[in-house]
């Protein structure tokens, strides 16, 4: 893998498919006679999601940790690290057990967990930081925003004490949830603790243009901050939203406005890296309009062609930065494969030149909620290879 890590940021053609795959040192799927059914496809590395919800234990109806990461692999992804807001919340090395048990059982890609910031994600006493940061890759309590400013300063410096990153999804519950208010200025107020901490805050879901420029500030006077943006509030915007629970999602779509800075952002550095969000509910959950549905939608299985077909196919982003978005951008700030930021015998294979149709009823996910429906888009993973195991092939 460390042979090819450059010539694979924008794809290797698989012109002979049999030569790069022994190059990777992996037979593909224990067969080498398959080897010529990939010819003409593209070889890219394993994606890393930093904000997934698989939703296990305590709301196995809705996803499990077993079809979430098949659902990751189906969409190119090795590596993702799964919210808390589940039950029981991570939030003790008991309650973490249960969880971890799960993964270690059913997971067919690399899970790993965030613990929550505070007990059961209630904003009123910090979890057992301490115990917790060896086993999480940091410390959320997504799904709602912390709005006690002494215990999120107290929660910011033992995160940093204990070596771990803060990942905060900003949300003041004085103003409205649909308000741009409402993510911007929890973002502001997280960012002076930051300074005052020197704890490493990582923002989740960046969705209006607002905090995008408190975030470049921040970054100029040199604070240890990353965010993530996801591929809906790239490729859609207010205006092309219908009375559908597939369009609601936490925080919501803004402005076209707010997706073209976002956009900008994401050229400029500012947004360091994309996630899905994916946050799968029930049939039910979602079926009753946009006003009654529950938030969020799934993501795993179209973040790559949707980014794909609508911002490298049509030149707004080169193909070596999407790539360093979905790869290289979250492994550095995560700790994912090292110093070097590479896991061995981790790959992907697409088809890149023939279009297809999202289809929910084709999705690994048990979640069928998706903006995406019935979009033609380019991309479409062939196989995933997790530390030299296939672990999706398609067909």
């Amino acid at each position: 893998m460390t042979r090819i890590k450059d010539r694979i940021r924008n794809g290797i053609r698989v012109a002979d498919a049999g030569s790069v795959l022994r190059e990777l040192c992996f037979p593909l799927a224990g067969d080498s006679g398959m080897a010529a059914d990939f010819n003409d496809f593209y070889i890219l590395p394993g994606f890393t999601d930093v904000h997934v919800h698989l939703r296990e234990p305590g709301f196995s109806y809705k996803e499990t940790i077993r079809t979430g990461s098949m659902a990751a692999a189906a969409g190119g992804f090795t590596h993702v690290l799964t919210m808390p807001n589940l039950d029981p919340v991570p939030d003790s090395l008991d309650h973490l057990k249960e969880q971890t048990d799960i993964i270690a059982r059913d997971a067919c890609i690399d899970v790993r967990p965030l613990g929550s910031l505070t007990c059961g994600e209630k904003g009123r006493e910090i979890s057992d930081i301490e115990g917790l940061a060896p086993l999480v890759a940091g410390f959320s309590d997504d799904g709602v925003g912390v709005m006690d400013d002494g215990l999120m300063k107290e929660a910011m410096a033992r995160v940093r004490a204990a070596g771990s990153i803060a990942v905060a999804h900003c949300e003041d519950t004085r103003f409205p949830r649909e308000s741009r208010e409402a993510e911007y200025r929890q973002l502001d107020r997280d960012l002076d603790l930051a300074a005052l901490t020197g704890c490493p805050y990582h923002m989740c879901h960046v969705s209006t243009l607002e905090s995008l420029q408190l975030i470049r500030e921040a970054k100029k006077a040199g604070l240890d901050v990353t965010c993530e943006t996801a591929p809906h509030y790239l490729t859609l915007a207010d205006d092309e939203l219908a009375d559908d629970g597939r369009f609601k999602m936490n925080p919501p779509i803004k402005t076209a406005a707010d997706r073209e800075a976002l956009i900008e952002a994401v050229l400029d550095g500012t947004v360091d890296m994309i996630a899905t969000d994916h946050a799968p509910h029930s049939a039910a959950e979602k079926s009753k309009g946009f006003a009654g549905s529950a938030y969020g939608i799934v993501g795993l299985e179209t973040a790559f062609p949707v980014l794909y077909t609508r911002l490298v196919r049509t030149g707004i982003l080169p193909m070596e930065k999407l790539v360093d978005l979905l790869t290289d951008a979250p492994n550095r700030r995560f700790g994912i494969g090292g110093e070097a930021g590479e896991i061995p015998g981790s790959f992907t294979v697409w088809d890149l030149d023939r279009p297809w149709s999202i289809d929910p009823a084709d999705f690994r996910s048990m979640g069928r909620s998706t903006p995406f429906a019935g979009w033609e888009v380019y991309g479409r993973c062939m196989m995933t290879v997790y530390r030299g195991k296939t672990v999706f092939l398609r067909g």
